[in-house]
Parts: C-alpha cells; structure tokens; sequence
C-alpha cells in the first residue's frame, strides 16, 4: 500500500517536471533567426563583411527598419557619417569634400578611397596601405610614380607597415592644400610631418636610421628660422625632395654628395663647386668638422672659468664694501681730488654710446634666433612669417658696432688727445700683479686694499675683450651673412666654425658685460645707482693723488675747463669707506 503511494507520489512529479519543461521552452523554439543570418539568406555579403572592417558591424547598424520582410518602402541609405561623423565633417574641410560640394562629380568620396563598404579593408594592414598608393594614384598618377621609386615606396612594397604612404604626410581626411596653414605638407609645416617618423628615436633604432637629424636640423640655419615662423627657409623637402626621396647613397637621390652643388646650387648659387660641401646635418658633439668642435671646445672650457673669475672677482668686492658699510661704518674720506676725475671724452662717448646700443640690439636679436619660444623673443618673431624684422634689426645692429669701431681707429689717428688717452690701457707688467693682489683682496686673502692704477687691469681687461671680441664677431658675423659667397669659394666647414665662433662669443660676452661691466658702473657701491661718466664723462668715484714711478705727464688743461686730465699710473683708486 505505501509503496503503490509512493510511486504514484513519483510519477506526478515527474509529470509536472516535463510540463513545465516543455511550457518555458516553447518561446525558444517559436523565435526566429538572427537578422544577420536571415539577411544571408537573400545577399551573399557575407563572406565578404568577415573578412571587412565592418566585420563587427550587424547588418541593422548600417540598415535600420529592415529586419522585416518585405522590407518597407523608404528606407533609409546608408550614411556613413551614422558612425564617422568627425571623419565626415574633415573631409567635407578638405579639398576632396570642397571639390564636390562645388560640382565635382570626380571628387573622392568615401567609397572611392574605401571600396564597398562591405569590403573595406582594416587600415592597419600592409595590404591596405599598399592600396593607398594606388588609390591616390588614380588621380595623382605622376606623384605616385615616384613614390613607388622612393625609399618610402620600396618600403611600402616589402610590407612594411611602419613605412609611410600619402596619408601619412598629407593627411587622411582632411587633406589641405599645400599652401594652407594648417596643412601638414605647408613648408612651415614639414618639419613637424617628417619628425613624426625621424624623430622617434625607437623608429630610428628599428631600421637603423640616424637618431640625430632632426635635432642637427633644428640646431642649423634652416631649423633655427623655420622655428621662428620663416616661410621661405628650407626645409625636410627642399633637400630631400618630397615624392622623391632616396637614400644619399643612392647617385639619383638629390643629397648624394655628388649632387649636393646641384641642390645647395639652388638657393646658394656656386656652393660647392670649389670643395666638397661635407657633412650637412652637423650637430655638436656629434657629426662635426673638426675645428668646430676644437673652437668649442675651447669656449665651454674658457666661459665657465672666465665668468667665474670674473664673478668671484666683483662678489668678493661688494661683500667686503658691504660689511665696510654696514657693519663697520665708513671712516672719514681721504683726500679727494677737488672735482670730478674726467674719465672720458666726447668722442669716446659717442663710440660708448653707438657700441651699447648696437650690442644690446646684436644680444636681442641673435638670441631670438637661437631661442624663438622665449618671451622675449616673442615680439621679434611675431612678424617672421611677414617680414624677417630680427634678421633686418640684426644686421643694421652689426653695421652700427662696426662702424663704431672703424671710428674708434679713425679718432685714435685724428686726436692726440684720444690718443694719449689710449695709451693709458697699454697692458703692463704691473697689471698681473694689482690683478693678483685685486683678486685676493676680494676673496678676503688680504687685510687692505691693493694699489690699482686709475686704468688698471679691470679697465684693460674690458677694453682688449671688446676690441677682440668686436673683431671675431664682425668677422664671423660677415662670412654667416655672405653665407653663398662663402660657399661658393670655401668648404662648408668654414661656416660652421664661423657658427660656433659666433655663438659662443656672442654668449662670452653677454656674460662679462652683466657681470663685470654692470657691476662696475651699476652695482659697485662707490658709484650705485650708476656712474655718469657714460653720459658727462665725469665719474662719481674718489680718487687720491699718486704718482708713482711709472707717472706719465699729462696734457696741459684748457684754462678754464674744470677737468684733471688723467696721466699714466698718476691717480690710485681709494677705498673711501
């Protein structure tokens, strides 16, 4: 009896089991089959979408209010903006979407470039970047044709995936025309495009390129101007060509050296002609004549210790007259010479007055070049594009210095005056000495202050500095400016030493005038805020009479000038506090 129960009890269960089975499966097995699988059944894009780029796509993203059939009436197309809209709205910017907004039935559209777009092939694959030759080329045909002889196109041909092609430089969509500011391939603009692939260091490393050329680029002439917005210098394409790329090595290639005359020729007329152009990407410490890197580096031993010395020199001064004054008190002043010690003459302050100017304006100017994204170099460069303004200024500046120097020599034959005055900045034995005993006063070695002449080794050491570093720069300066003379009768080498010498004295001298010119005339305590001796030809500073035995006698003085002429080591520079 219990067991007929229990077996009943079981066979219900199992009953109710299969037909609530069979009541939750009866959905499944009404619906219908995916939209993609029923669409293959009318069209064969199938096959074809697998292997796509839209392979991901369902067919209803592309085709909406379709899944019925038969398909409604009025429908909509495809749009291809539905997915790409930032793409769409570039090409419509381009001169492919502006040529067919105005009428051009030949204009590139979407499916022109892509193919059906059930066949659009990945654009990361050598496959479809090998199409992208031949599908500019359609229209293009002369450009693509030397692209595929280039290098560019050779590596394209092996399936090199990183190897540009015509999109890579001109853009994918929003092709611009050459000449417009914002395309990629606009002369400002190359240098940029071109760095893309030269520039990466792990590109360069991966198939052997040289690491350094768009920072030997960017460190010449060329590279400097085109940073400052110069829209007529050279650039990648101009020596390289721009479909036409080869390897130097390659005698057709246009930097092959035996056809650099041929391309320098261009814009330097005569380059090369007399003697091998040499190395054109020349960066310091790299690829360089030797010379050039001797002159520098002569100059990054010599600035550092110069400018040092020069520093400890005024520094050690101005804290030991500061603790005199501060600390200590000023003592009574010694005797004093009754007027103004007559440091400089009219003319002389003319020439003083034409060499400030002009080598502030030289300073200015020239490190606007070297350094165009400063601040100050800003309004300079602001009108580079327009009107080479910095180079003009530059120029018209070393003109002046020169010409300020040429009137130096001119008075020194003319005045006896002048002349006599010069003589007082004659080098000396005496002057290594008050050098010495100057420089261990400032550095607290000695209790008092040296004996220093009127016209001491500060003086001298200024003045000898100008006229040497007026000479280099003036010469330097003028073979950079005839720069296609220069090529046309010398090597290539000799304007980068010209470059080097240039800039590091220009740096030299920028330096020893902040830091032992203004010091002197500015900042030294004795005379702060400033020496007028530039503008009167008076100076502020006290002077004790000492005539010792190297004492020059002096010009008469005019009756009733009011000024002590300076002679020889006649007059001793006192510490008045």
């Amino acid at each position: 009896m219990l067991f007929r129960l229990w077996a009943r009890n079981v066979v219900c269960h199992l009953l109710g089991t299969g037909l609530l089975f069979l009541a939750g499966s009866a959905p499944l097995l009404s619906q219908s089959p995916p939209a993609e699988t029923a669409c293959a059944g009318c069209h064969d894009q199938g096959k074809k979408l697998s292997l796509s780029a839209h392979m991901s796509v369902g067919c209803l993203k592309c085709h909406p209010k379709k899944e019925e059939f038969p398909h409604p009436e009025g429908a909509p197309k495809v749009a291809c903006a539905n997915c790409h809209e930032d793409i769409v709205r570039d090409h419509a910017k381009s001169v492919h979407g502006r040529a067919a907004e105005q009428g051009n039935a030949a204009a590139p559209g979407c499916d022109m470039c892509h193919g059906d777009v059930h066949e659009a092939k990945p654009y990361r694959t050598a496959a479809f970047r090998k199409e992208v030759v031949e599908t500019c080329g359609m229209c293009h045909s002369d450009a693509a044709e030397k692209f595929k002889r280039s290098v560019h196109g050779g590596d394209v041909e092996r399936g090199i995936l990183n190897a540009p092609v015509c999109t890579d430089c001109h853009g994918e969509h929003a092709i611009l025309g050459a000449k417009e500011p914002e395309s990629e391939v606009r002369l400002g603009n190359i240098r940029e495009t071109c760095g893309r692939c030269h520039g990466d260091v792990r590109l360069s490393r991966r198939f052997g390129l040289p690491t350094d050329r768009l920072t030997s680029f960017d460190s010449s002439f060329h590279g400097l101007a085109a940073r400052a917005g110069s829209q007529t210098v050279a650039s990648c394409a101009s020596c390289h060509g721009h479909h036409d790329v080869l390897p130097s090595s390659d005698p057709h290639s246009r930097t092959h050296p035996d056809r650099l005359p041929e391309t320098c020729g261009k814009c330097h007329p005569g380059a090369g002609e007399r003697f091998a152009l040499g190395p054109i990407h020349v960066i310091a410490g790299g690829e360089e004549p030797e010379l050039a890197r001797l002159v520098r580096v002569f100059y990054l031993i010599v600035i550092p210790l110069t400018i040092g010395l020069m520093f400890l020199h005024q520094a050690g001064d101005w804290v030991r007259k500061l603790f005199k004054l501060r600390l200590i008190g000023p003592p009574p002043h010694p005797a004093a010479s009754p007027q103004p010690e007559m440091r400089m003459y009219p003319w002389e302050r003319i020439q003083h007055g034409l060499l400030a100017v002009s080598f502030i304006v030289l300073v200015w100017t020239g490190f606007a070049l070297k350094y165009p994204e400063q601040f100050w170099s800003k309004p300079l460069i602001m009108w580079e594009a327009q009107w080479p303004i910095r180079g003009i200024l530059h120029r018209i500046a070393g003109v002046v210095m020169i010409a300020a120097g040429v009137l130096h020599v001119i008075t020194l034959f003319v005045s006896r005056q002048l002349r006599h005055h010069w003589l007082e900045l004659m080098p000396r034995a005496s002057d290594v000495k008050e050098g010495v005993q100057g420089m261990a006063y400032s550095l607290g070695f000695l209790r008092e202050r040296p004996h220093r002449s009127s016209h001491s080794y500060i003086e001298k050491a200024e003045y000898w500095a100008v006229v040497w570093g007026t000479a280099l720069m003036a010469i330097s300066g003028i073979m950079l400016w005839a720069n296609n003379l220069m090529l046309k009768f010398l090597p290539k080498s000799w304007l980068d030493i010209a470059v080097t010498v240039h800039f590091y004295e220009a740096v030299l001298a920028t330096l020893a005038i902040v830091v032992w010119h203004f010091y002197a005339v500015i900042f030294d305590p004795d005379v702060y805020p400033m020496d007028p001796a530039w503008l009167t030809g008076l100076s502020v500073r006290k002077w004790k009479i000492h005539r010792g035995p190297g004492y020059i006698s002096p010009e008469p003085v005019k009756p009733g000038s009011g000024h002590r002429p300076m002679g020889g080591s006649d007059i001793n520079l006192g510490d008045h506090h």
